[in-house]
This record gives structure tokens, sequence and C-alpha cells, in this order.
């Protein structure tokens, strides 16, 4: 009896993560699979469609394309862009020489645990077409025109790229940063001895060390420049416009959630999430191939 009770619990101690897990985790992941095959909506009748949903999505869906296209975009300069500034910032930060590290480090993070609403409605005031921070500059200081930037379809990507990228290189320097510091410095000091100095100690060094940390952060900016959804949605004013003019706004996220929550869609909603669902993992395990290719 008293070996059956050393078996069991164990299994007694993890259990209420297993029943939170299968409750809140696991049940809602298979019932949004489940109903992604059905017309389901709040009221009404549930009509079975199989892969009609995903059909349809792919083929005639006016705005699901365009939404795609548009998060494949701010993915590029709003996510993957991070990582070109994020690493030389780490780079900097890592010099034991330079004066007020943690403050630096301190600020870069700062608009990470910021509120998105706050930075968002921060950021539309600043892209303000009449009196806007931006066009104040690029007009007095540049001598250029004025740029609309949450009304011209092609500004719009813009805006929200330079919001997200602000809002996450710091994360991202971070990361970095502890990446840098788990390094050897002799290696270094070894590179110096074989002549390689400046960007050249740190191509032949901090680069090939730095991919799993690299492959971490990539991987990470994928799932969140996929479900981008915040950011577009409080500078766009929400539902209302669906993306602002043009859709130009609008991403794949910000689209489930207009389906589901706006439109009562909610078995084209959940389509929607598990397409998204399987582009991330194809684009993560080519992140996975690209980096094992480069550690080789």
């Amino acid at each position: 009896m008293v070996e059956t009770g050393k078996r069991i619990a164990p299994y007694v101690f993890v259990s209420p993560f297993l029943i939170l897990f299968a409750v809140f985790g696991l049940f809602p992941i298979l019932y949004s699979f489940t109903i992604s095959f059905f017309k389901w909506t709040i009221a009404g009748a549930q009509e079975f469609r199989g892969i009609q949903n995903y059909i349809s999505l792919l083929t005639t869906d006016p705005f699901f394309k365009g939404s795609l296209r548009t998060t494949f975009i701010l993915l590029v300069f709003g996510s993957l862009l991070q990582h070109v500034f994020a690493i030389p910032l780490a780079i900097v930060l890592n010099n034991e020489k330079l004066t007020g590290r943690g403050f630096f480090k301190v600020m870069y993070f700062l608009p990470y645990i910021t509120s998105t609403v706050v930075i968002a409605l921060v950021f539309n005031q600043l892209f303000e077409q009449n009196y806007g921070w931006f066009n104040y500059v690029l007009v007095n200081v540049f001598g250029l025109d004025r740029v609309a930037w949450v009304q011209n379809p092609t500004a719009i990507k813009a805006s929200i790229s330079i919001m997200v990228n602000w809002r996450f290189i710091g994360w991202n320097t971070i990361i970095y940063l502890a990446g840098l510091q788990s390094i050897d410095k002799s290696l270094y000091e070894a590179a110096e001895i074989d002549g390689a100095v400046g960007f050249k100690k740190h191509l032949h060094v901090t680069v090939p060390l730095l991919l799993p940390i690299i492959f971490f952060a990539v991987t990470m900016s994928i799932i969140g420049g996929m479900q981008l959804f915040e950011e577009p949605f409080v500078l766009m004013k929400g539902y209302e416009t669906m993306g602002g003019p043009g859709n130009a706004g609008l991403t794949s996220a910000y689209y489930l959630l207009g389906t589901g929550f706006n439109f009562n869609r909610f078995g084209k909603a959940s389509a929607i999430a598990w397409i998204l669902f399987a582009i991330i993992m194809a684009m993560t395990w080519l992140n996975k191939l690209v980096t094992d290719r480069l550690q080789e």
C-alpha cells in the first residue's frame, strides 16, 4: 500500500497542472479545430461544411489573401528587421567600458513592457498629418512633403512597422545580450591573435556562437509577427475601418478577430487560426533548417 502511494504521489502533485491544461488549453485547441469544419455562429443551427471554410479562405475570400500579404510584409519589415538592429546594439551594450550600461538596458527594455494601447495612442499622435512630430521633422528638417501616415495604404504599413520595431528591438537586444555574455572572452582574444579585428571578429566568433539564440529570437519574431493584432487594431481604430483605407493595416490575426467577434463567423475564424498555425510551423521548420545548415 505504501509503495503504491509512492508511485501515485508524483501524479497527484502534477495533476492540478494537467487538469488546468486539459480544461483551459487542450480542450479549446481541439474545440477550435472541430468548429473550423462548421458554419458556426452563436445563434442558429451549426452546419457541417467539411474543408469548405479552408477552401473559401484560400480561393474566394476577398480579404484573407490581402491580410496574409500584409502580415508577411509587416513580418519582414516590422518583426524580422528588428534583429538587424538588435544584434549590433547588444554588442555595444556588452562592452564593459561603456558608461551607463544599466541605464541603457532599462531604456531599451521599457517599450516592451509598456501597454500596447498606450504606445499606439502615442504613435497615432506622432503620425498625425498636420501636427504630428514625424511630419514636422520631414517638412522643417529635411524639406520634404507631409506624409499621410495613417491614411495612405503604403504609409500605413510603414507606420505599423515603425511602431513594432520601436517596441520590440529592445526585447531582442536583451536576449542577444544574454547570449553574448555566455561567450568566453578568450575566444575573442584568440581571434585577435589570428588577425580578426572589428567586424571580422564578430563575424567569425560572435555570430556562429550566437546562432542558437538567433534561432530562438527569430522564431519568437515569426510567431509574434504572424499573430500581429494589437498595434494595427488600435492604430487603425478597431473594427470600424478593418485596417484603414484599402484595408492596408488588416493583418490575418486582425481579420481573424473581426471574423469571429465582429461578424459572428466562428467556424471561419477558427479555420484562419489553423491556417496561421500551419504557416508558423512551416516557417519555424525553415528557420531551423537554415540555422542547422549555418551551424554545420
